[in-house]
């Protein structure tokens, strides 16, 4: 059954965006979510030490405060002369990393600053060419990389290759990941045979420890809301009053996804007030389930909210898939979805 019979309900599947190169280098800006946040608005948790003591190194990292002390090769900061030219916050999801780094972009008085996730960087690369996604950023004062994952070798090559000329040229980073940066690549690929260039990249880092609780799950427990159909088609045509609204099968949306480069999922969902999603159902397919992760990602990025009907969001990645090199993936985007769903 379905709600797209109002005037405002879209079709996702209907939507085949472009994005050019100008295009995503403008939108390499804190996603509206963090559009505002400073140091000032981070709420560090007193039962969680390193919390606080995250958010004093980086206020010293943007020159708010005394120098940093600089830290050892890929271990936590340690007294010393110099602070690297990189910053590295690993912490479980929710402890409000993406707000630090939107923290640090803000706070640094920088003339050219850029800021996107790791998808973003490499769709670049992809668009531009290495040789010109170097000399566009070459030059720059701050770049920010949010959710550093490395899923394949290629992606390891691209990203160690970039970074390292760019620090070599004065760009100071600063990136976020729910993996420290020597164990990037575990368990999805032969990562031995890339572990000088992993070694290479973390040379660039000091690494701080965020440790914490699920902020989203705080005062959420249970399952991500499923709605009846009636009470679905109700929603939907309530919430596309004066707004756009999504409508789609879940099957057909993850189908979609796959003729879609993820770089440009957020300008599928650029003006939309609210994702409806029936029949979901568990994946069998990881690059599908992976593809629903990226897509996840910028939904929650943008906060919109979702309703569903079928199975549980927070269900929809069997437990073979958790149990693999992609769990930590996998679990942020249950929380995302528990989140987006009960919006």
């Amino acid at each position: 059954m379905t709600a797209a019979a109002a005037p405002g309900i879209v079709h996702l599947t209907d939507r085949t965006p472009q994005l050019s190169g100008a295009e995503m280098v403008a939108a390499l800006v804190p996603p509206p979510q963090f559009a505002g946040a400073t140091f000032d608005t981070y709420r560090a948790d007193a039962a969680f030490p390193s919390q606080q003591e995250a958010k004093d190194t980086l206020i010293a990292f943007t020159g708010g405060g005394a120098p940093a002390k600089g830290g050892g090769l890929f271990r936590r900061a340690k007294r010393g002369p110099e602070l690297k030219p990189g910053v590295y916050l690993d912490g479980g999801f929710g402890v409000g990393k993406t707000h630090l780094l939107a923290s640090i972009y803000h706070a640094m008085p920088a003339r050219r600053k850029y800021f996107g996730s790791f998808i973003e960087y490499t769709a670049l690369v992809g668009a531009l060419g290495y040789k010109n996604t170097v000399d566009l950023f070459r030059g720059a004062d701050l770049l920010c990389i949010d959710e550093f994952e490395l899923d394949d070798p290629g992606d390891t090559m691209v990203m160690t290759r970039l970074l390292g000329e760019l620090v070599g040229s004065g760009t100071r980073l600063a990136a976020t990941s729910n993996t420290p940066p020597n164990a990037l690549g575990e368990g999805r690929f032969a990562a031995q045979d890339f572990l000088r260039e992993i070694h290479a990249m973390a040379s660039s880092f000091q690494t701080m420890r965020i440790d914490g609780t699920d902020f989203r799950h705080r005062a959420v427990d249970g399952h991500a809301a499923v709605l009846p159909p009636e009470q679905y088609i109700a929603e939907i045509a309530a919430l596309s009053t004066g707004a756009t609204v999504s409508d789609d099968a879940f099957a057909d949306l993850v189908a979609h996804l796959s003729r879609v480069h993820p770089s440009r999922y957020i300008r599928l969902i650029g003006d939309i007030a609210a994702v409806g999603i029936r029949d979901v159902a568990p994946f069998t397919d990881q690059s599908a389930a992976l593809r629903f992760v990226a897509f996840i990602d910028r939904v929650y990025d943008a906060q919109i909210p979702i309703r569903a009907t079928g199975t549980s969001l927070d269900l929809v990645f069997p437990e073979e898939m958790l149990a693999g090199g992609y769990r930590k993936k996998y679990l942020r985007a249950i929380s995302r979805l528990v989140a987006s769903t009960l919006a």
